[in-house]
């Protein structure tokens, strides 16, 4: 079996308005704000023709038992595949942020999937198609509404029309080149369960809207990281390991903010305000992991 691998960059969201009411998947999605990282998913897959159609899924050289978004796009592939031909897919995701954490990794793994296994099963569609069809595979898992056309184009990006690639639209906004992205990461969010919660609902499109407008007024990361942390005060997810470390940032003057969905800290910053936030991490965050990242700006690709 020939091997295909692409990457995605994995993604935070800062702030977003949630549109997910339509009929057609491709068309739901949200509004909002993000950048994209370096750090992201590298995807292989392996497919051959069987007698009955079987999947294997590992991640990060562990086999998966549910791995339910990658299981949906590989389920939306078959069917456009037809039925008169059955497959052995083997897919191996290789994830280098965090898992859970508000980085974007299942749509960053449901997108390299999908423009891998576009190559390696010669259905010969689009970059854009085969990328509608995580975005499909995102939301109706309701794990996702904007990361995937986020992590396609790559960059700091405004989402400013919501659905999938092809369907939405992104401002993608210009950065200084010695921008990096600082995370500190706790544990795991339920994307699932915020984007179900009719209460965090109707916080997140009570506000999220007029915020992207007020980043379209004034396109900067210092506006983006304050209008992020706005946003996470008033969606009211922040846990006490997350605040412990946003009151250092704002006793020491730096701006962070919370990803969506993440029990995290982030901050969008120059190499000297890495420095400073680093020093924070470590003498607020007594527990976690921490990252840094620089931004991708090429969005999702096939590797080799």
């Amino acid at each position: 079996m020939e091997a295909v691998t692409a990457f995605a960059p994995s993604h935070i969201t800062g702030f977003f308005q949630i549109f997910d009411q339509s009929a057609d998947a491709v068309r739901n999605g949200s509004k909002g704000a993000g950048v994209s990282l370096d750090l992201g998913v590298k995807t292989t897959v392996k497919v051959r023709r069987g007698s009955t159609n079987n999947l294997k899924v590992n991640i990060n050289n562990r086999l998966a038992n549910s791995a339910l978004v990658s299981r949906r796009v590989v389920k939306i592939f078959l069917s456009r595949l037809g039925d008169t031909n059955s497959f052995e897919i083997l897919v191996d995701h290789h994830v280098e942020a965090p898992i859970g954490a508000g980085f974007g990794t299942s749509g960053a793994a449901a997108l390299s999937l999908a423009l891998a296994l576009n190559e390696a099963s010669g259905l010969g569609i689009s970059r854009i198609e085969a990328a509608q069809m995580a975005h499909i595979a995102e939301v109706e898992c309701k794990t996702g509404l904007g990361t995937i056309i986020a992590e396609t184009f790559g960059g700091f990006e405004v989402r400013v029309k919501p659905g999938a690639p092809g369907i939405g639209e992104i401002n993608v906004l210009s950065v200084p080149d010695d921008t990096l992205v600082a995370c500190h990461f706790f544990g795991p969010l339920s994307t699932k369960e915020s984007l179900t919660n009719t209460e965090t609902r109707a916080r997140i499109n009570r506000l999220g809207g007029k915020l992207v407008k007020e980043l379209i007024d004034a396109p900067t990361i210092t506006n983006f990281m304050k209008l992020s942390r706005q946003f996470a005060e008033h969606v009211g997810l922040i846990t006490e390991k997350v605040r412990s470390v946003l009151n250092a940032a704002d006793k020491a003057g730096i701006a962070c903010s919370m990803p969506m969905f993440g029990e995290s800290v982030f901050a969008v910053t120059d190499r000297e305000g890495v420095r400073q936030i680093l020093q924070v991490f470590r003498k607020s965050a007594l527990s976690g992991q921490t990252i840094v990242s620089k931004v991708n700006h090429d969005g999702a690709r096939l590797l080799g």
